[in-house]
């Protein structure tokens, strides 16, 4: 009955061009503008670290004192005083602080010119919290981190860049007039958006290129490349060594926690920290920490740009109106069957078969108006970045999942807005029109 039916609905759409032209387009470009606001909205809103973004924490510690906090939230990242001591006491499994880079690379070759590459100084414990994936070698070890070894993980595509791709584990580089050995290089890797550091606004930034030990980079004098929050009433003096140990924050530090007793654990270690800070004199008001996974810490920094929302919510409700203008075309196309239901009922069929033949119909323009709404979708990528910023318009593109999505929702759509005028064409009687007929 299923191919009997589809044929009956062929037919039926036929019989109607214009009305299923109007139809198709009605669901076509609802689905359209749904499916392209949605591309971006999932791309900015999702889970960066599924599994495991419970366990990983940023830490904060407050070091400016009430009077300078915006509702008492404590500055996004964390001292460099504040940041090596917490991660020396290694109460945390896993712990890991960076600061951004953007070291002068030198190619090899007399010829080459030197360019800027993006990174980040950080310890070992990065690339396991993280889970960052490797094509070659590995990340370096910790007793690196406490040699203040000139070793560096530079990612895929700068392997490219520098080595053609070829195996570069064992080779160097020269960045700053320094050389440093490659013990690793990571196969392509940009969670987005990218949690760890959302303090210097890159959760939508280009992938990272290379990764260095953050005590070699204190070593040589790396300045940071990111935001350094010095506060507009804190004296940070003058000179490296005065910045370096002073009260600017730049440098954001993540732990992973097993469970909630391990982060209630930390955090009273934090507590406690932050009241030894405060009898040394250091700290002048009471202690005042945070510990956020990553989801909350996404949310607490209002990740998700607001037009993203706006726009999935105005192309929703675009959807809607598409949705009830097809409710109309369908009553109206159904009812003008009248006849034809009645004879059918007549000779015997059940109105669970009207059910069945009416709703394979309006899946039938469903799919077609999806097919319709893939094109346009894909026409609509190009346009994202008319609504969007350019690092954000990026992030959206045409995949199989969106795809699948695209047809489901136009299909399942377009049967649902069915079922109100298929219930009207099961009620006709099947005596009034033969009577009339």
């Amino acid at each position: 009955m299923f191919s009997y039916y589809l044929e009956l609905a062929m037919r039926s759409l036929r019989r109607s061009p214009g009305l299923t032209l109007l139809m198709v387009l009605a669901i076509g470009f609802g689905v359209a503008a749904s499916m392209i606001t949605w591309s971006v909205f999932r791309a900015v809103s999702g889970d960066p670290i599924p599994g495991k973004s419970s366990q990983l924490y940023t830490v904060l510690v407050d070091n400016r004192g009430p009077q300078y906090n915006d509702e008492g939230e404590p500055p996004e990242a964390l001292t460099y005083t504040d940041a090596t001591a917490l991660v020396a006491a290694r109460k945390a499994a896993h712990q890991t602080l960076l600061f951004d880079v953007a070291p002068s690379v030198l190619p090899e070759g007399n010829q080459s010119i030197p360019f800027i590459a993006d990174g980040y100084a950080t310890n070992a414990d990065f690339f396991g919290m993280f889970e960052v994936p490797f094509e070659y070698g590995g990340p370096w070890h910790a007793s690196d981190d406490e040699g203040r070894a000139a070793v560096a993980v530079i990612s895929h595509e700068l392997n490219q860049q520098l080595f053609n791709g070829a195996d570069s584990v064992g080779r160097e580089i020269t960045m700053d007039r320094h050389t440093y050995r490659v013990v690793g290089v990571t196969a392509h890797w940009d969670p987005q958006p990218r949690y760890y550091d959302v303090f210097s606004g890159n959760q939508f930034g280009d992938p990272v290129q290379l990764y260095l030990p953050f005590t070699r980079a204190v070593d040589v004098a790396m300045d940071t490349s990111g935001r350094n929050n010095c506060g507009s009433n804190v004296d940070f003096g003058t000179g490296r060594d005065a910045w370096l140990h002073g009260e600017c924050v730049w440098v954001p530090v993540w732990v992973e926690l097993a469970d909630q007793a391990a982060a209630t654990s930390y955090r009273e270690f934090l507590t406690r920290y932050a009241a030894e800070q405060q009898r040394a004199g250091r700290f002048h008001w009471a202690p005042n920490v945070r510990l956020r996974d990553v989801n909350n810490w996404l949310d607490h920094m209002h990740v998700v740009p607001p037009e993203s929302r706006i726009s999935l919510m105005v192309a929703l409700g675009f959807f809607v109106i598409c949705l009830v203008n097809t409710i109309g075309l369908l009553l109206a196309k159904f009812m003008r069957r009248a006849a034809e239901i009645g004879v059918r009922r007549a000779l015997g069929a059940p109105r669970r078969e009207i059910y069945r033949q009416f709703l394979i119909e309006a899946a039938t323009v469903g799919l077609v108006g999806g097919v319709l709404g893939l094109l346009l979708t894909a026409l609509g990528m190009f346009g994202v970045g008319l609504l969007f910023e350019p690092e954000i318009a990026r992030l959206a593109h045409l995949d199989f999942s969106l795809v699948a999505m695209t047809l489901l929702v136009a299909v399942v759509a377009t049967v649902l807005a069915a079922f109100y005028p298929t219930w009207r064409a099961a009620k006709v009687q099947p005596a009034w029109q033969l009577k009339s007929n």
